[in-house]
């Protein structure tokens, strides 16, 4: 026991300014309250004592070391783009945020991997290694602004996963501080490796209850080798864009994305950007298929048939790459521009790839039992579905409304054999449907990998299950 423990948090803070240099230490109130909580709505967080901005992994270890003597709890942060509250700060702990840790280590285009610092941006990666002719395929809608070591944290997707994967599928290896402030290296980087259980594997996904990933070893492919086409449905019915989705997933087609949106995000969108979207339509429902010569030239042509099949009013080609660009940049911007028309409770279901149009009109059915406003969006190709439940500002009984419609998704998606997160994580907002999906047995298998990891629960203790 230190003596910061025995003469309370302040002494703490004191000690952290002593290891560190003054900028890395914030304990303002504007900087607790920015660093407080991540994206989600109405998930609950309390101001930390401090806020570190870790330069080092020896300053991660150093202020573990550090919160683990002094009883307190440490909350890992990357950009804070998280929207089910994994990042959200709790009575008695720090906020370590990673985003200065940005340095590309390696990039091996012969071994085809890149080592990279926690608090890289996912596009600046990707852009870095396409540089040596490599790509890194997962996407989140985030790409821009989130980090790779978040993307870890909860095994994050994106438009590409349908083919290509989510993070997960690309982590070779990493290092990681624990619970004590000891560092370790995870995992490999070769092609293949079985030694010992795979503690990587584990550390992904776990929201930082684990251990506060610092560095990460990412498998690449080649950049060439793909020739993208997009095709563009157009459907009178959110319903009849979930039959094309079931009916392209059982025809065996494995588009290199397949994604939705409905007419709310289009319209939303467009007023925020003037993208040209075609307006006056429900669902639009876009497909891409990257195979090259003939073989994508008849994969497209199969897209377009069976969403002319399955009820689409219009299908078309994308004009050329710079169209089909403009149209799957409006599904990454519909959270955004949902944004400006209230707060808005993001679900993350997952259901299987036939039941994509039974939860769909589930959601709609909510929607109007609840009198609130859902916009819809979806990884439609891999089931991952992200209804938006918008909540005028200030409106009490709508934010209740809304946390009543928000329940029902999750206990319809559950009945439909889905599950309650697909990339967003549990954090905060999942926990009681983590509850249910998971069962107290399995909980207590989670908790017990959670004591022999961390024994004090110094690391985000209360996300990623229900404890």
């Amino acid at each position: 026991m230190t003596a910061a423990n025995a003469v309370g948090p302040g002494a703490v803070v004191a000690d952290l300014r002593r290891m560190l240099r003054p900028d890395q230490v914030l304990t303002d109130a504007a900087s607790l309250d920015a660093y407080a909580h991540d994206d989600a709505e109405w998930a609950p967080f309390e101001p930390p004592l401090a806020v570190v901005l870790a330069e080092r992994e020896e300053d991660v270890s150093a202020v573990v070391r550090l919160a683990a003597a002094s009883g307190l709890h440490v909350v890992p942060r990357g950009a804070g783009t998280g929207l089910s509250g994994g990042a959200n700060a709790m009575a008695r702990s720090i906020v370590v945020s990673l985003e200065r840790m940005t340095s590309i280590v390696e990039v091996n285009a012969d071994e085809r991997y890149v080592v990279a610092e926690a608090g890289v941006i996912n596009d600046t990666l990707r852009e870095a290694v396409a540089a040596h002719g490599l790509w890194y395929p997962p996407d989140p809608a985030s790409y821009r602004i989130s980090t790779i070591g978040g993307n870890v944290a909860t095994n994050a997707g994106g438009i590409c996963c349908v083919k290509y994967g989510v993070t997960g599928d690309y982590v070779l290896g990493m290092r990681v501080v624990l619970a004590d402030g000891d560092v370790v290296a995870l995992g490999r980087r070769t092609a293949k490796g079985v030694t010992g259980y795979d503690l990587t594997a584990l550390m992904v996904g776990s929201e930082g209850t684990l251990g506060i990933v610092t560095e990460v070893t990412l498998r690449l492919l080649p950049l060439g080798g793909r020739d993208e086409r997009a095709v563009v449905g157009s459907f009178g019915s959110l319903r009849a864009a979930g039959v094309a989705v079931a009916e392209i997933t059982a025809a065996g087609i494995v588009p290199a994305a397949l994604e939705l949106i409905d007419r709310t995000c289009v319209e939303a969108v467009d007023a925020w950007q003037s993208l040209g979207l075609p307006h006056g339509v429900d669902t639009m429902l876009l497909a891409k298929v990257d195979e090259v010569g003939a073989t994508g030239e008849a994969l497209a042509a199969s897209v377009a048939r069976i969403m002319a099949e399955a009820g689409a009013i219009s299908v078309a080609q994308a004009a050329d790459g710079a169209d089909a660009d403009r149209l799957f940049l409006a599904r990454r911007l519909a959270y955004p521009a949902l944004e400006r028309l209230g707060p808005v409770l993001t679900e993350d279901i997952c259901v299987p790839r036939r039941a994509v149009p039974e939860m769909l009109s589930r959601i709609q059915a909510t929607a109007a039992e609840h009198d609130v406003l859902i916009a819809n969006i979806a990884h439609a190709g891999d089931g991952n579905l992200h209804p938006l439940i918008i909540a005028p500002e200030g409106d009490d009984a709508a934010k209740d409304r809304a946390k009543l419609a928000f329940a029902r998704i999750v206990d319809d998606c559950r009945a439909l054999g889905g599950t309650v997160t697909g990339e967003h994580g549990v954090g905060l907002l999942k926990l009681p449907g983590a509850r249910e999906e998971l069962g107290e047995r399995v909980i207590a298998l989670h908790a017990a990998v959670k004591r022999a990891l961390d024994p004090l629960g110094t690391l985000n203790p209360g996300k990623a299950f229900p404890e």
